[in-house]
Formats: C-alpha cells, structure tokens, sequence
C-alpha cells in the first residue's frame, strides 16, 4: 500500500507541477518548487503514518472520490472542486509569473509557506482523531462508524476543512499571486455549501451526531461560522 501511495502522490503532484511550470513558461520559479515539495513531503508522511497506524482510513482516502450511493449534490461539489483545483494552479502560474496580472509583497511567501504547513498538520490532526474521515460523505457501517467528540472535533465540527481554508490562503501568498489570493474566498464558499450537506447526512444517519453539533456549535472557527 505505501508503495501505490508513493506512486500516487508523485503521479498528482507531477502533473501538478506540469500545470504551474507549464503555465508560467519557466521552471525557475522557486516558489513553485517550495510548494510541491512541501505538498510532496507532507503527503508522502502523512500517507506512510497511516499506512502504519490506520491502513483503513488511508484505504478510503486512496478510493475513488465518486462512489455508488454518494449524494448527487456532493458528487457535482467534488467535480468542482477536482476542475477548479488545477485551473487555479493555472490561473495563478499566468498571473504570478508569465504575465504579472498582479504583485504580491516577498515577505507574503513565507507566511504563505508557513500556513500550507499549518494546514497539512491540521489533516494529520484531523486523521489521527477520525479514522472515519474519507473524502466521500458517506456512512461508514460495514468500518463502525461513530462520532468524533475529541482533539480538534472539540474546538469545531469541521477541522479538516478548517486546515484547507487555511491552504487556499496560503497557496497563493507563496506563490505571489495577488489575484489567486483574492479568489480563495471562493473555495471557502464551496466550503459552506457542502458542510450543510454533510452534516444533515450525518444528523440523520449517524447516532448521537445532532446531540453533538449542540455541544460543538461551530463549524470551522470558533466564534465565527
């Protein structure tokens, strides 16, 4: 299994960065780089410490992200999410390098590159409280499946997505691209569509799951949403 994830992550992450480079015209972009290997590293660790401590959860993460029974609204989200991924990577190799549409300060990069680490931290935070936490929203019978009350389920409802808020910012800033940053409320909105969703699933198919979200009542910040 840690083979095929190897394999995986550096097929993504090398096509990837065939988008950027390719985009922006140039393979001299440092901060490119910074971004792929810290996606590559990240990935690649948190995938070998699952493979170890929870080979069930990174089954599920390694699945197909469209499955038979999955909810038609989250199979037409997860669509958007797969198309606009790349076409933002796109988008901002056009804007921060082959045509400078926009300028963002260099000191941006490093808190830009401290905040994907940030987020990749907060997956690995999220799995290793929730070996329930697939990309699919889906009831997992046949796995056991129960609430998550502890670690960061204990601060709001949503960690995870809570940690790619913190990556669609920080992609962006370490990049440079002025104009990637200003559309990462957009990923945030696909966000909030798709939270309502998964939690109505949940109340009513998961025990306990709406006597929990009255003693959580935040979904991604605390004293905010």
């Amino acid at each position: 299994m840690i083979t095929k994830l190897i394999a995986q992550t550096l097929v993504a992450y090398g096509l990837m960065a065939a988008l950027l480079f390719g985009a922006a015209g140039t393979w001299r972009w440092p901060q490119a780089w910074v971004f792929i290997i810290e996606m590559v590293a990240s990935g690649i660790a948190i995938g070998v410490w699952l493979a170890r401590y929870d080979p069930g959860l990174l089954a599920e993460r390694m699945a197909s992200p469209l499955q038979r029974g999955q909810a038609a609204g989250d199979k037409a989200l997860l669509l958007c999410l797969f198309i606009a991924w790349p076409a933002w990577l796109v988008f901002m190799a056009l804007d921060a390098v082959r045509f400078n549409w926009s300028h963002l300060p260099a000191w941006t990069e490093i808190p830009g590159a401290l905040l994907i680490l940030v987020a990749m931290y907060a997956f690995y935070r999220t799995f290793r409280e929730n070996s329930f936490a697939a990309p699919v929203v889906k009831i997992q019978k046949e796995r056991g499946q129960t609430v998550i009350t502890t670690g960061p389920y204990g601060l709001v409802r949503h960690p995870m997505y809570a940690g790619g808020s913190l990556l669609f910012f920080g992609v962006p800033m370490l990049l440079g691209s002025g104009y990637g940053l200003a559309l990462a409320p957009a990923w945030l909105i696909l966000l909030m569509l798709r939270i309502p969703l998964e939690e109505r699933m949940l109340r009513e198919n998961l025990d306990g799951y709406g006597d929990y979200m009255k003693r959580v009542r935040w979904r991604l910040v605390p004293g905010v949403w």
